[in-house]
């Protein structure tokens, strides 16, 4: 009645049902550890961007800083390198009027921000079906068992426990490999989820925070131009 002796006396189908959900348990604890690295560290660089931004670190420096990670860039460094690259560029189309240079600054942030959360949501969505199909691919194994078992009862005359047992046993051990495999995967995917939305706030109030600095430095030089002409 070990573990190993009863998926060894269990049926074609259902060792391969467990064998399935094993595979899907490795799967989802692999995918569980790879995201909350990738989660924490996308914390840790939010924090650690964020602090340097409001030092009162000139934009342009900072953004050669940022600029010489090349394509390492990630995070809220991404939403600022492209923002204020974008903006830049269009500062410096002398027919561009101060709207389309900070409609355009948006624009390239959202893509960005767009990017950073299909970076973020990556393999999610693996983990949202493990949660859900496995039970349901443990209790057709379970079902089948005991389908089995019933189904060999019927070729003898008298039934006893003995006889009885060990095929719902093994029937039973596919439907806990399933709650196995599925309880962690629902867990992390909800923590995850939770982890990925605030994150995705806190992108939100950078992006509205640093366009409402670059629209009182675009407007400002537009007005301290405009006063400078009518003094000359």
């Amino acid at each position: 009645m070990s573990f190993l002796g009863l998926f060894l006396e269990a049926s074609l189908l259902v060792q391969a049902v467990m064998v399935l959900l094993v595979a899907m348990s490795i799967l989802s604890w692999a995918l569980i550890y790879q995201r909350r690295k990738v989660l924490k560290a996308a914390e840790t660089e939010a924090l650690k961007f964020e602090e340097r931004f409001w030092s009162g670190v000139d934009l342009a420096k900072l953004y050669k800083e940022v600029s010489a990670k090349g394509n390492k860039v990630q995070g809220t460094e991404h939403l600022f390198h492209s923002g204020f690259r974008e903006f830049a560029r269009l500062r410096q189309v002398r027919s561009m009027d101060p709207v389309s240079v900070m409609s355009g600054t948006q624009r390239s942030m959202r893509v960005a921000h767009s990017r950073e959360m299909e970076r973020l949501e990556t393999h999610l969505s693996v983990l949202a079906t493990i949660g859900s199909i496995s039970p349901y691919i443990g209790l057709f194994g379970t079902v089948w068992g005991i389908m089995n078992a019933f189904i060999a009862l019927g070729s003898v005359q008298q039934a006893t426990l003995q006889m009885v047992a060990p095929g719902i046993a093994e029937a039973l051990v596919a439907t806990a490999m399933g709650l196995f495999a599925a309880i962690p995967a629902v867990i992390a995917y909800n923590k995850f989820s939770t982890q990925v939305a605030t994150i995705d706030g806190n992108y939100i109030n950078f992006a509205e925070e640093f366009t409402g600095i670059l629209q009182r430095q675009t407007f400002g030089s537009v007005a301290q131009a405009e006063a400078q002409g009518q003094e000359a």
